[in-house]
């Protein structure tokens, strides 16, 4: 979608190692080059900091609705291009991971994700190499990685998944 609008998106590994420090050099950066920001598994942050980057990403937020060319962001005045935004994404139930804290919930929009269609994906990648007869050959390596996810050992190595369909 970046791409499309002609803006920039950077990507961050979120980790515990994270500082309420560090998130405001990433939020002062993207504020004043207009860019996107995307935070993977954002949750892995500690609740501390979190708590902070909330109040951190509300500053920012509240320059952009005010219109704003410049605001002061931990106390450092600062430019605003009112083109930059700040995406999450989270992988709940994993060990390791927060629950975010309820003010920092209503910054960001919530989108539901689904378990992706396997099969209708293998038959685009094998129609886009130029086999004729994708669909049955579809089919039958979805049966064979749903095989393999059902017959073997379960060991942490083994990925029957979306992952493991795309990188072959």
């Amino acid at each position: 979608l970046s791409r499309a609008l002609g803006l920039q998106i950077v990507v961050f590994n979120c980790s515990d190692q994270m500082t309420y420090q560090t998130m405001a050099q990433i939020f002062m950066g993207i504020a004043q080059t207009g860019c996107w920001g995307c935070f993977d598994e954002f949750n892995r942050i500690s609740i501390e900091v979190l708590s902070v980057v909330s109040t951190q990403y509300k500053c920012i937020l509240d320059a952009i609705r005010q219109n704003l060319q410049n605001f002061s962001f931990m106390e450092e005045d600062i430019r605003l291009i009112n083109t930059n935004g700040a995406f999450i994404t989270m992988n709940p139930g994993y060990a390791g991971r927060t629950e975010l804290p309820e003010n920092l919930k209503a910054l960001f929009r919530s989108v539901a994700m689904i378990v992706p269609d396997l099969r209708f994906i293998c038959e685009n990648m094998l129609m886009s190499e130029g086999f004729i007869f994708a669909r049955p050959l579809a089919n039958k390596f979805v049966q064979l990685y749903s095989l393999c996810r059902e017959l073997l050992s379960k060991q942490m190595h083994y990925d029957w998944g979306l992952r493991a369909v795309k990188s072959h």
